[in-house]
């Protein structure tokens, strides 16, 4: 684990010394949440809550960082002090990763000293940011490939060694079955996969030897980049000529094939397919390369393209079109020392969306009797609901759209769980390749309508009812004093 400490913005510091310095550090409810789903998706994957633990496990000043931060001239030595024992001592709840997540739902709750849950604002929003835009975008793109396997090597093009291995984390999560990243399959166990370069090809006399060396070196995982010179002329004859010696030496052909990385995709793996099946190679995988992205691939299926395995770089690792999830991070509720209770804060703006929602607050998922998502519902904590009464769900914005569930036409399950009681970790977060097949599991319960690339259809997210009364109580409050 890396310490992190210092990676904060400079003003959550100098906050933190005004409530040392005013001596006002009681505890506060802060959220994490987004207001827009990325990418014009219907969703988004929630992702990086292991490396928010590792973060918040590992939070600590050290000498070097005291150091630095007295250099700064700043800081006066008493709260300086204070840094070098600092250690957090909050709760912190989550939605696990590979949850499916909608907007203005707390994907994070903080609940700490208001100088606690200031310094972690940036970490938190950091990680979590990145790696769920990633999951997101690799989640569609796994979708446009309709069940074929995309592996994710975008690390040579990724915004530095973090966002490439972590990226490629995230891209599992999502969907992905592998990924060219080694690093990221050693510290996360994640398959990696990959083939070769046009510089393998070009570094012999020719394309044939070129081939029939690296099938000798990986007889089990021979897939053999075709078009360095001529893909229809030279590449495909050439990797035919190579698995017929293969298996005319007795070796079991698994694992094989073409890769295509440039030209018209649709045309030369139809083109590629029809030539490996008159050779009799008709298991032979065709993998493509080559800038590719969901709407691309969805595009190349509708033209019928023969390509069973997909290699996306640079617009996944990068999420190229959406390269921000637009997280953000806001006071909900301060509690009141003498009576333990939270008082509801509201951040008011001219944008209806920038208006947050206060107070201690949980998400709960509803379900049709399909098992599908029917909606989120966002209350606080002290609410209790039960399946067997009738549940009333409305739009916070437009309130006339209303839907009655009656017992039995619906299921409950609150989403968010503990991660950090008192300072002390009490979640375990399970292996990368079982939060792939959650996230799964998770997408499965939309509806293909919320799944599909463009317009997909919505998926509300409602308040309880006490909670809406409270958000229009404190708008009414503040709009008097405005006007007075």
């Amino acid at each position: 684990m890396r310490n992190l400490t210092l990676l904060t913005d400079l003003y959550e510091l100098t906050m933190m010394q005004g409530y040392f310095k005013n001596h006002t550090n009681e505890t506060v409810v802060f959220d994490a949440f987004y207001r827009n789903n990325p990418s014009g998706s219907g969703y988004a994957i929630a992702c990086g809550l292991e490396q928010v633990i590792d973060y918040i496990k590992n939070l600590h000043f050290t000498e070097e960082d005291i150091k630095y931060l007295r250099s700064l001239n700043m800081f006066d030595s008493d709260f300086i002090d204070y840094l070098a024992d600092f250690q957090f001592t909050g709760n912190i709840y989550a939605i696990p990763e590979g949850t499916v997540v909608f907007p203005r739902e707390p994907l994070v709750k903080v609940i700490a000293p208001a100088m606690e849950a200031q310094l972690v604002e940036t970490a938190i929003l950091n990680i979590v940011n990145h790696q769920s835009l990633i999951a997101t975008k690799a989640s569609r793109v796994c979708y446009a490939a309709r069940g074929e396997g995309i592996m994710e090597f975008g690390l040579r093009r990724a915004q530095g060694p973090d966002a490439g291995t972590y990226g490629a984390r995230a891209a599992v999560i999502g969907g992905c079955i592998g990924t060219s990243n080694v690093l990221a399959g050693q510290l996360f166990d994640i398959p990696v996969k990959g083939t070769h370069a046009h510089s393998w090809v070009m570094s012999f006399p020719d394309e044939y030897t070129a081939f029939k060396k690296y099938s000798e070196l990986y007889p089990n995982a021979c897939l053999l980049l075709v078009d360095t010179y001529d893909t229809l002329k030279s590449g495909v004859p050439n990797a035919i000529r190579v698995f017929k010696e293969m298996k005319e030496a007795g070796i079991e052909l698994k694992n094989y094939g073409i890769r295509l990385d440039s030209g018209d995709l649709a045309y030369l793996s139809k083109k590629a397919r029809k030539m490996l099946d008159e050779a009799g190679f008709t298991d032979a995988i065709i993998s493509a390369s080559s800038d590719l992205d969901e709407y691309l691939i969805d595009s190349l299926k509708s033209q019928g393209a023969k390509i069973t395995s997909w290699g996306v770089g640079t617009n996944l690792i990068t999420s190229k079109d959406c390269p921000s999830f637009g997280g953000v991070y806001k006071l909900a509720a301060v509690m009141d020392e003498s009576t333990g209770k939270f008082i509801p804060k509201i951040k008011l703006s001219e944008n209806s969306e920038k208006i947050t929602n206060p107070g201690n607050k949980t998400v709960y998922r509803v379900y049709d009797k399909e098992g599908k998502i029917k909606s989120d519902l966002i209350a606080l904590v002290e609410e209790k609901y039960d399946e067997s009464d009738p549940l009333l769900l409305f739009d916070p914005v437009e309130t006339w759209k209303k839907t009655y569930l009656a017992p039995g036409e619906y299921t409950l399950r609150e989403i968010m769980v503990p991660v950090f009681l008192e300072g002390k970790c009490v979640y375990t977060s399970p292996k990368t390749m079982d939060i792939r097949a959650y996230c799964a599991q998770e997408l499965d319960t939309l509806w293909e309508e919320t799944r599909r690339l463009v317009n997909p259809n919505k998926v509300y997210v409602d308040l309880s009812n006490e909670l809406y009364q409270i958000k229009q109580k404190l708008l009414s409050n503040y709009n008097r004093v405005e006007h007075n």
